[in-house]
């Protein structure tokens, strides 16, 4: 076994990279998409729901330029434990700001400081990843830390959303809805970082930069050693593309769903979005993230690559053809979404591992963050305009430009090289 897979507890993957991955996962959701339902319930336009909740990708996406700090400074488990317990603090202030009279622009401003915390938080908790896991184990949990990422993501926008609606329809306000549901968050998160001070692995090779080797020059380096990698222009498309029609769609999914027919919506509540999301949309999101994972790890990612891209983008159909049908059963509005869901599970696998392929190296840490970071541009550029253009094209021309949207990423896909095996589980 390998240094870097041993760990002075031997904690077992399971017992620490669901819980980790879904700490990783629920701010990302609370400040670009559960923000957007809360903002949509507070009577804020979808125009500047769509602008400003874009601009919180930033941090996101300039998190590179600190992750060398990340690799010099501290370990990558106290990083973690730290960071979640700033999210929580963040989450409480957000709770504390929603009955203020200049709610949208003060709870922005704590969602600014939500978002860079949570951005540090990637850089150390996909680097505890790298240096934890052996190569094989990589691939065979990628698929489970990509499920329960979304867990987080379909929790929010299933149960916290259910949530919300419940609380408004027993008489509060929807201010006080989500006050509740923030203040709710904020604890989870408390109970999250206590857990991961106890159960995460001390892997020996987590260790910072010692003293004497500190210094500008190695942080310069280590940004310089990924700009030097064979083939980077196909690279850098790819992870800017990849997700080129899921950044536009994911900012007007929900609101879809919970406009009016006559804005061209499925007028669900609250609450059936959230069960729409957070029953069958789970279930499927579950299956498809292992079984990208299973099959990653039993033939590699080269000969796995077409099917789960395309298992990625075919599935958005769906949403153009909602909006033409406009079905008014909600087990119908619910198979759709969940075979949106599962494809969407199926297709991240193939991202999140090319992406550790790209940062294989001496300084995995920092480059994958910068991976990461050209992912959320990927994402923040296209959401910020898709507000606007779906205000002009309406909801159906809107989503059938989202499936042409899906040729970048099909061209950029086939331009890309992968290594024979690469992800494979090598037999014993």
């Amino acid at each position: 076994m390998h240094a870097s897979s041993v760990s002075s507890n031997a904690r077992g993957p399971w017992s620490w990279v669901p819980t980790l991955y879904f700490a990783q996962g629920m701010p990302y959701v609370v400040v670009m998409t559960l923000s957007v339902i809360m903002y949509k319930n507070l009577e804020i336009s979808n125009t500047d729901i769509a602008l400003y909740t874009s601009w919180l990708y930033l941090p996101w996406v300039i998190k590179p330029l600190w992750s060398p700090l990340v690799e010099m400074l501290g370990t990558k488990r106290l990083w973690i434990v730290t960071l979640q317990f700033a999210v929580g603090a963040a989450l409480a202030m957000v709770a504390l700001t929603l009955p203020m009279a200049r709610f949208f622009q003060l709870s922005l401003a704590v969602f600014w400081l939500m978002a860079f915390a949570s951005a540090s938080h990637d850089i150390a908790t996909d680097g505890l990843y790298l240096l934890a896991l052996e190569k094989h184990e990589q691939a065979a949990f990628v698929g489970v830390r990509s499920t329960f990422y979304r867990v987080a993501n379909i929790s929010g926008q299933g149960g916290l959303v259910w949530l919300a609606g419940e609380w408004h329809d027993r008489g509060g306000s929807w201010a006080l809805a989500w006050q509740g549901v923030m203040a709710l968050l904020a604890g989870i998160f408390l109970v999250l970082a206590a857990y991961h001070w106890w159960r995460l692995p001390r892997p020996a090779i987590d260790a910072p930069v010692p003293r004497g080797q500190r210094h500008p020059r190695m942080f310069l380096e280590i940004f310089l050693e990924f700009f030097r990698k064979p083939g980077l222009p196909v690279t850098l498309g790819f992870l800017l593309l990849y997700r080129f029609p899921e950044a536009q769609l994911l900012k007007l999914a929900t609101p879809f769903l919970l406009d009016s027919v006559a804005k061209g919506g499925l007028a669900l509540s609250n609450k059936e979005v959230g069960l729409a999301y957070g029953t069958i949309g789970l279930l499927a999101l579950t299956c498809g993230g292992l079984l990208g994972g299973w099959i990653i790890s039993r033939v590699g990612l080269k000969r796995a690559l077409w099917p789960l891209v395309l298992a990625m983008h075919v599935p958005n159909a769906v949403f153009l053809a909602m909006a033409w049908s406009h079905p008014g059963s909600l087990a119908i509005v619910s198979a759709a979404l969940a075979v949106e869901q599962f494809g969407y599970g199926l297709g991240f696998t193939a991202y999140l591992m090319y992406m550790v392929l790209v940062a294989e190296g001496p300084h995995k840490t920092a480059h994958y963050a910068i991976c990461t970071g050209f992912m959320a541009l990927g994402m923040m550029l296209p959401g910020m305009w898709s507000g606007w253009l779906q205000d002009h094209l309406g909801y159906l021309h809107f989503f059938a430009w989202v499936l042409i949207a899906t040729i970048p990423s099909l061209v950029m896909t086939a331009l890309i090289r992968i290594p024979d095996g690469f992800g494979r589980k090598a037999a014993p």
